[in-house]
């Protein structure tokens, strides 16, 4: 056996990238002996922990799988009609295979590059052309975290646009439960008052600047929204719509009643249950608000050549530019989910999904007619495919008699039941509903729907909604997708800040299970055991890793973990009468998200000062800290700092922060550099939030899913978020921050079988090689460029900077140019400007092998080279390699070539490329073109001709 060929017998050992043979000759490198000398340098001693983790060993992934299937086993999946915004679905078997269970798709990362994203882009614009269509509005996001999300993000929309008209936001009762709960949460810090009632009622909201009305209701009802959005209008006040997609196939969408925003949630097109999520938002509104719309908006450009080209436009990363003043702190999307939602409309179209529609409707029809025929009361004439009933008294019996026969109904009230019917649903089960009623099932009678509220409109014209008919078509298409991107299946994708490592496939294998992906949120207890206990285990197993004394799993990205943890401490302080406190302090390193997090949270931000080393200035904290004395709600601060090192002062930091009533908020966006090596809740901090789609391997999707659970210390814990629905998600007097009791439950099974393969050890030891791999990196291209911060023995943490910024004064070459030049070695670009404008943030995490790393910096020394020659003047500084990146098949192959370097050096930099080889399938984008036209539909066919 050579010393390279190792045996690597664990999951541990197949997960991190480096043998052990290359981690010395890396080490010798550094000029340590070992890697836990490594780690006794950078990281300070004063929060060093060298107890391991109290977690067990890791076992094989054939264990790690039994065991998940014994916790599946104990979820039982019954035919849930329970409704209330999730539908029990079919996804396509084509779309199940080659995009949520294909690497290609989930390992993806946000689409800021755009010219590598083409593929998911163009899915993208399919999802919003969908929902513009459906919805009858101008104009669509990429996607939000969930409907309650999206539905808080539409009253912070109009509270902006419309403010002046009031603070009071007027809510459908029909409205879903957990949807108002969350509107009540968000409200509150920002000063709005929410009132619930009868929207058709004759009275009027004094003060209301906007409403939101469900459409059909969370009873199923059915009715024209006409007249109260002219009212609305007639008073002042702004319209938002909560709609449910399929049912717009067959009703007059929102849109066509004058509504000013549309949203909800697009689960039933194909995406599963998984008990609450991850599930993709929508949300739509008027052209005039896209200034200020949340989220993600794909584009329409054209690149260096005219070429149309996708790409993210106007609210790109505004929470890094307007921080506090934000219109959101949502910096992500549920891009994977979206893109599943999306494909199903395009692999059904306009027909076929107008045949489920009518489908499900005479099945609800045909239901609703046996039970009045039984004499039971249907409580509503018009409805889609819910229907509720009164049964006094019976409520609680006829649902358990409905368990029985493996079904669960909705109950209401002691003398009310809903029955939601679905895609899922077939005559059988809707003749064992009947039955439990004691009525006999009959044909479909009267239709639901009033001829005023059918749909005449058309929708899906797009030819991408009927091109695609056949699985071939379909198949090919997605691998023509596929192929226009980069993703971890390809190559290394070096961003700082954002760990893109190994999303291992025995990690995903479970999600698709039915037993995992086939459960509604809101199931009884006793069907969910299994997800019960897997959700036990992971708060347990990341109090242990992080030190605090009890987790949330309830936030569904890491931005609602920010606001999670901040309400957390506005409530604590409200609950020792010392509501004032509102100052949040934050670093000017920080994510740009903290600061709009804190403003959502009530809060006012107050920046901190960091010195020429990239650390928190302790003379401006103190400063800052006694000048805002009994106002100081928090510190947010990141650590690892955000600027890629170890500060030595952050216990120092939490103390001086306590020591003024405060409390600390430790952005948990780099805790991949602390697990097994420091824990927050042990130096200093009272509260975290967690990535999980970081540091815990749920992977990035393109820009989603995520999940962002909170830890907190003993004395924040009664103020854990909490469900409307279900009592044992928190404490009793917590608050819902998400739709779904545990956010994004359906993907928590991949980092439970991360952390079970992985082990105590092997969670230690992927932080050390992380750590390892970021200054390894770091030593090889400092020779070349300029890295920016270091800790304590010129070490780093996880991720270094480099400073771009006297390579761009000397010789115009810019952090664009080099991001471009890495797409024609292969590469997705380092993060880019940030933390600092004109620098590139690298991580290289522990899944990456040191020949991939190696192959990285090759091409980073090969850009230098590249640099040089255009500051020498070889080649001219509007013509060389670097301004023209990237560089296309068709570019190069074009017959006339009147570039001053080689055809070669533009398509081959490296020898290796010409057995490897991808080719973006656009130039540079135009951005500014793409601004000053915002374009944000599926362009015409003839635009590519």
């Amino acid at each position: 056996m050579s010393a390279t060929d190792e045996v690597r017998s664990t999951f541990a050992d197949r997960h991190i990238g480096v043998s052990e043979h290359e981690q010395s000759a890396m080490l010798d490198e550094l000029g340590y002996p070992t890697l836990d000398a490594l780690i006794d340098a950078a990281v300070p001693g004063a929060i060093r922990e060298h107890a391991p983790l109290s977690l067990g060993a890791g076992v094989s992934e054939q264990e790690a799988l039994a065991q998940l299937r014994a916790l599946a086993d104990r979820n039982e999946v019954f035919t849930s009609l329970i409704g209330l915004g999730y539908s029990d679905t079919i996804t396509p078997l084509v779309i199940l295979r080659n995009v949520l269970e294909n690497p290609a798709w989930y390992t993806a990362y946000t689409p800021y590059q755009p010219e590598i994203s083409q593929g998911r882009l163009e899915a993208l614009v399919n999802f919003q052309t969908m929902v513009t269509d459906l919805t009858g509005m101008e104009i669509a996001n990429a996607s939000l975290l969930d409907e309650a999300t999206a539905a808080a993000e539409a009253m912070a929309l109009l509270h902006r646009v419309n403010g002046a008209a009031g603070d009071v936001f007027f809510v459908d009762a029909d409205c879903l439960p957990q949807t108002i709960a969350v509107l009540h949460t968000r409200a509150a810090p920002l000063g709005i008052s929410v009132v619930v009632g009868d929207p058709h009622g004759d009275h009027t909201v004094a003060g209301c600047f906007g409403m939101l009305l469900q459409y059909p209701g969370a009873s199923g009802r059915v009715r024209d929204l006409r007249g109260v959005v002219a009212r609305a209008h007639e008073s002042g006040a702004r319209v938002a719509v909560a709609a449910d997609l399929l049912a717009l196939t067959l009703l007059v969408p929102p849109g066509e009643m004058d509504a000013d925003v549309v949203v909800g949630s697009s689960q039933r097109f194909g995406v599963p249950l998984g008990f609450g999520g991850p599930h993709a938002a929508y949300f739509a509104t008027r052209d005039e608000y896209k200034r200020t719309l949340p989220g993600r908006l794909v584009g329409v450009s054209i690149d260096a050549e005219g070429r149309p080209a996708y790409r993210l436009t106007l609210q790109t990363r505004e929470q890094h530019i307007r921080r506090e003043k934000a219109t959101s702190n949502i910096c992500t999307a549920q891009v994977l989910l979206a893109v599943i939602a999306g494909l199903y409309a395009a692999y059904h179209g306009a027909s076929g999904l107008r045949a489920i529609a009518t489908r499900v409707h005479a099945l609800a029809t045909s239901l609703a007619a046996s039970l009045r025929g039984a004499g039971i009361d249907v409580v509503h004439e018009a409805f889609f495919d819910t229907i509720t009933v009164r049964v006094p008294a019976r409520a609680e019996e006829i649902a358990a008699a409905a368990r029985a026969r493996r079904v669960n109904l909705r109950v209401v009230d002691i003398d009310t039941l809903g029955i939601a019917l679905d895609e899922t649903t077939t005559p059988e089960i809707v003749g064992a509903v009947a039955a439990v009623f004691g009525a006999p099932l009959g044909p479909a009678a009267a239709d639901g729907i009033p001829d005023e509220l059918r749909r005449t409109s058309p929708y899906l014209t797009h030819p991408v909604f009927s091109a695609h008919r056949s699985e071939h078509q379909m198949l090919r298409y997605l691998r023509e997708l596929a192929d226009r991107d980069l993703a971890l299946d390809r190559t290394m994708i070096p961003l700082g800040s954002c760990t893109m490592k190994l999303n291992a496939t025995a990690e995903m294998e479970p999600i698709t299970w039915p037993e995992w992906g086939g459960i509604h949120p809101f199931a009884p207890a006793e069907q969910t055991g299994g997800y019960r206990e897997l959700i036990g285990d992971l708060e347990r197993w990341l109090a242990e890793i992080t030190g605090y004394d009890a987790v949330s799993l309830q936030p569904n990205a890491g931005s609602q973990g920010e606001y999670a943890g901040l309400l957390a401490i506005r409530r604590y302080h409200e609950s020792r009468g010392e509501g004032a406190r509102d100052v949040c302090l934050i670093p000017e390193s920080a994510h740009g998200t903290n600061a709009a997090s804190a403003a959502m949270a009530g809060m006012r931000v107050v920046v901190v000062k960091c010195d020429e080393n990239g650390n928190v200035e302790l003379e401006d904290l103190d400063r800052k800290a006694t000048e805002h004395g009994d106002r100081l709600a928090a510190l947010m601060v990141t650590y690892p700092s955000t600027h890629g090192v170890f500060e030595e002062a952050i216990g120092d930091i939490c103390a001086r922060v306590h020591e003024h009533g405060g409390q600390v908020y430790l952005d948990g966006a780099n805790l991949n550099a602390l697990v097994g090596v420091a824990r927050p809740g042990k130096f200093g901090a009272d509260v975290s939030h967690i990535n999980l789609h970081k540091t815990f391997c749920i992977p990035h999707g393109g820009g989603g899913p995520g999940i962002g659970p909170i830890g907190v210390r003993a004395h924040l814990t009664p103020f854990l978020p909490n469900h409307p629905l279900v009592a044992d998600a928190g404490p009793s007097g917590g608050m819902a921050i998400s739709a779904a009791p545990w956010g994004s439950a359906g993907i928590l099974p991949i980092s439970w079988a991360y952390i079970t393969m992985m082990g105590a050890a092997g969670l230690t030891d992927a932080t050390h090689v992380a750590i390892l791999n970021a200054n390894y990196l770091a030593k090889r291209l400092a020779p070349h460029y300029s890295v920016l911060y270091t800790g304590a023995n010129g070490l780093v943490a996880h991720e270094c900077i480099i400073d771009i910024r006297p390579i761009t004064r000397d010789t115009g070459v810019s952090v664009d140019d080099i991001a471009k030049r890495l797409i024609d070695f292969g590469f997705h670009a380092p993060t880019m400007s940030f933390p600092v404008a004109g620098t590139l943030m690298i991580e290289p995490t522990e899944s990456e092998d040191r020949a991939e790393i190696d192959r990285f910096v090759d091409a980073m020394v090969t850009i230098r080279r590249e640099i040089d020659a255009v500051g020498s003047g070889n080649w001219p500084a509007d013509d060389n390699p670097l301004v023209h990146a990237p560089h296309t098949a068709e570019d190069v192959t074009r017959d006339e070539w009147k570039r001053s370097y080689p055809r070669e050096v533009g398509a081959f930099p490296v020898a290796t490329l010409r057995r490897r080889k991808y080719w973006p399938p656009v130039g540079r984008i135009d951005s500014v073109y793409g601004d000053r036209n915002v374009f944000c539909s599926c362009p015409p066919v003839s635009d590519y001709e």
